[in-house]
């Protein structure tokens, strides 16, 4: 009985030890031990700074709250609003003329979600997550008093809340006041789940969470239904109409209507609710309906990347009283039909008796607009799928004057790219182009052969020529943050450097004036200032130019060969002008949190980071040497590494997340460049996704032998170096099933392959949970140590216990 007493404790032992998550060395988890830096969001009035602690890996009980998966959204039902939704612990005020801080007082436990600032900045609105609900507070941000405003509850599914125009009142999601009890779930059915087709084609892509049964139909009913109301600064309610399922609310400038979309039956298990039936109605401050814009029905016919032939991109014209724009397809939203032009803007004011006019019609596929603050301004961008360029166009959209070309890029093309226009937020919390006489100002990127350097531009209406006021320097990254007066003689910018971690800063346009630094966070890992990088540069066999960022770990000695981590994804461009064009800066501050490969790291290993993996051709066709471009560009950049003796070409890994798991099982598969490989949350088969995958535009029928080709589970065979699969269980991006990991794994494994598979619990496409980063970093790091690092000492030490 000892014995046997003795043996179950042992087994219970083991069995929870090996229950247990894992962590990774001690420098890895101080690392992730290490506090986030504050987030900031500068007030509309350029008079405070709002400054956030957020929490940054919420534990693993949180993750495992009640979360129901219903028409592609994940409600927690206990509190009626989006599961897992990210929040802020801490807040306070910072005033930019004097540098006070004031800490704002917030009951214990809070969990700030969606603050916002009425457009005055003398107010900020916020949710806080309670164990039953999500509470309304606002900051007075005068006296940095907050209050909660009481017996109210708000209804996170859809939307949630926002300032009415006049800035002293919200237009609020309600959960129903007088609403039944929830409508319970049997493990005992009582009808079978049913579904039918007959004539009608379209692509039905893999979508996640979806409707599974008339119980599921009642539960999404009763969760995603709110009941719509104005709520004052002192928590004054008024309800408008009757309590439906609002996908989106959104009042007009003037604050006399709201466009309102109600979501209706039927319902479908096929699709997630953003192709739901939709009533898509103007209604005045009582709930009365008083036009309608469209009746738009259940999107299940919708072509491989094809639009609706409804009224689409409906919204307020922010400069008038109560005036709707909105696109219209004229190539029946198919982008194989060679029509043009494809698409139509149309516009309707109040009081909507009139008929819609038509404003303009678009050549391309219509992607969206932009107002200008005064004198009828509007940018509008379209998309030419086939040459994949991206143009803007300026207009006055009251007159028929013809539009006037502003940009044609390519939508690869980051060098040339002029950036995006500077807003500013109008007193009725409506944010435009913000206008300086005939100008505007543009921000972008500013990439460029050397990397990343922000710009802060104005360019003139009527010459479309840009003058430069600044740009980051080239020893440290700078970027704009917001213009502090409207004649851009002053503004905000975020600079860091590989030493220095972000702060804002107050700049003058006229550059002999030193910036005024105006936060001072410091650096919370200073033990990762050891770690140098560069940008190094190299070409492909067919020409193609290609570059990654080359991390080496602290106390890197010159000359030595290190084990390598090579970690990409794989994008798609038309020529190789583009794809060779360089992203990012090294003059970033180095900062590494998740389950980052850059942990690799701290454990003496080079990382080829971002190394850049181009699918050059036809946009119809590129997929076809899918696999021979990623081997050329693999191969490529270890070749590079190895010349410049910083990478033993014997121990070299391959990783990447998604996309680039996708391309590093193919790697494995159709090479022998590494060692071994690391593909978190990927898709293997692609005959599992068949109605097209990343830019793919051919379905399965149309294109089964590429299907086939590029999918790594037809060649599980061949993968004969190891491979480590991670996956969360509840994956939700479309496409990535957990179950492609599961089953490349047991085509490894009956090939007599070497593999692992962690399934991490309660995890989506990314992970987010504490316990589960760090059991995800101790598989990574101990998967390459045992097959890359010690790689050689495996096969030694094989060799001598065969002898």
């Amino acid at each position: 009985m000892k014995r046997l007493c003795l043996l179950f404790f042992i087994l219970m032992f083991a069995v929870n030890t090996f229950a247990q998550y894992k962590q990774p060395p001690k420098e890895t988890e101080d690392i992730l031990n290490a506090p986030a830096p504050p987030v900031t969001v500068v007030s509309p009035a350029k008079d405070k700074i709002l400054l956030l602690k957020p929490l940054r890996y919420p534990p693993i009980s949180e993750l495992a709250e009640p979360m129901l998966r219903l028409a592609g959204l994940r409600i927690n039902p206990n509190i009626n609003g989006q599961h897992r939704q990210p929040y802020f612990v801490k807040l306070s005020l910072k005033n930019i003329a004097d540098g006070k801080e004031t800490p704002i007082t917030l009951p214990n436990g809070a969990q700030i979600i969606s603050p916002n600032w009425s457009a005055d900045g003398k107010y900020i609105a916020f949710g806080n997550q309670t164990p039953t609900g999500i509470e309304l507070w606002i900051l007075d941000t005068a006296n940095g008093k907050a209050k909660k405003l009481t017996n109210l509850k708000v209804n996170t599914v859809f939307g949630g809340f926002d300032w009415m125009p006049d800035q002293r009142s919200l237009l609020v999601n309600l959960v129903p006041s007088k609403r039944n009890a929830a409508p319970t779930k049997s493990d005992i059915p009582t009808e079978p789940n049913i579904q039918e087709t007959s004539g009608k084609g379209g692509a039905v892509q893999t979508f996640q969470d979806l409707l599974k049964s008339p119980t599921d139909e009642k539960l999404f009913e009763y969760y995603a239904t709110s009941q719509l109301a104005i709520v004052d600064l002192n928590g004054k309610t008024r309800e408008i109409g009757q309590p439906a399922i609002f996908d989106t609310t959104t009042p007009s400038p003037d604050g006399k209507y709201i466009l309102t979309e109600r979501i209706q039956r039927p319902f479908s298990y096929l699709f997630p609710a953003s192709r739901f039936p939709t009533e898509v109605e103007v209604w005045d401050l009582q709930g009365k309906i008083i036009y309608k814009l469209a009746s738009i029905p259940l999107q299940d016919q919708l072509p491989i990347q094809g639009v609706t032939t409804a009224p689409r991109s409906y919204d307020w014209i922010p400069t008038e009283n109560a005036a709707l724009m909105w696109a219209e397809a004229l190539d029946k939203g198919d982008p194989k039909n060679k029509i043009t032009p494809r698409d139509k803007l149309m516009k309707l004011a109040a009081p909507f008796t009139a008929e819609p006019t038509e404003v303009i019609k678009v050549e391309q596929r219509y992607l969206g607009r932009s107002f200008g603050e005064k004198d009828g301004l509007m940018l509008f961008y379209d998309f030419d799928r086939d040459t994949r360029r991206r143009r803007i166009y300026m207009m006055d959209y009251r007159s028929n004057n013809a539009p006037k070309l502003v940009s044609d890029l390519n939508t690869g093309d980051r060098y040339n790219d002029i950036g995006q226009p500077v807003l500013k937020t109008l007193p009725n919390g409506e944010r435009v182009i913000l206008q300086n006489g005939d100008e505007i100002f543009l921000t972008g990127a500013g990439a460029s052969p050397e990397g990343d350097r922000p710009f802060l531009r104005k360019m003139n209406l009527n010459t479309l020529k840009s003058e430069e006021i600044w740009r980051s320097g080239n020893t440290e990254f700078e970027s704009f943050v917001v213009l502090m007066d409207d004649n851009g003689s002053k503004f905000l910018t975020r600079k860091e450097s590989p030493l220095d971690p972000p702060n804002l800063y107050l700049r003058s346009a006229a550059q002999s004036q030193t910036p005024q630094k105006l936060t001072n966070f410091t650096d919370p890992t200073p033990q990762l200032r050891g770690i140098t990088k560069k940008l190094v540069k190299y070409k492909r066999a067919d020409g193609v130019d290609l570059s990654f960022t080359l991390y080496l770990p602290p106390n890197y000695k010159e000359g030595t060969r290190l084990p390598t981590v090579v970690w990409a994804y794989p994008l798609e461009y038309t020529d190789a002008s583009t794809a060779g064009q360089v992203s990012g800066s090294t003059m970033r501050f180095t900062n590494i949190g998740g389950y980052s490969h850059l942990f690799f790291l701290l454990q003496g290993y080079a990382v080829l980071d971002d190394a850049t993996m181009p699918i050059v051709g036809d946009p119809l066709t590129v997929n076809d040497t899918f696999i021979k471009q990623i081997v050329d560009s693999a191969q490529a950049a270890v070749d590079k590494a190895v010349e410049m003796g910083v990478t033993d070409k014997d121990r070299v890994g391959v990783g990447g997340h998604s996309y680039g798991a996708f391309m590093t099982a193919n790697l494995l598969a159709h090479s022998d460049i590494f060692r071994a490989g690391i593909a978190r949350s990927g898709a293997y088969n692609r005959t599992l996704t068949p109605f097209g995958f990343q830019g793919e535009r051919r379905n399965f029928w149309e294109a089964s032998e590429l299907y086939s080709k590029v999918s790594p589970f037809f060649f599980a065979d061949k993968i004969n170096e190891p491979l480590l699969l991670i996956h969360g269980e509840a994956d939700n991006n479309q496409g990535t099933y957990p179950i492609q990991s599961e089953r490349l794994f047991a085509a490894i494994k009956g090939n007599g392959g070497t593999a692992r598979l962690v399934m991490l619990p309660l995890e989506s496409h990314g992970y987010a949970g504490r316990e589960s980063i760090g059991h995800a970093l101790y598989e990574q790091i101990n998967w390459f140590d045992k097959y890359v690092k010690n790689a050689k000492q495996r096969e030694n030490k094989n060799q001598a216990v065969k002898q």
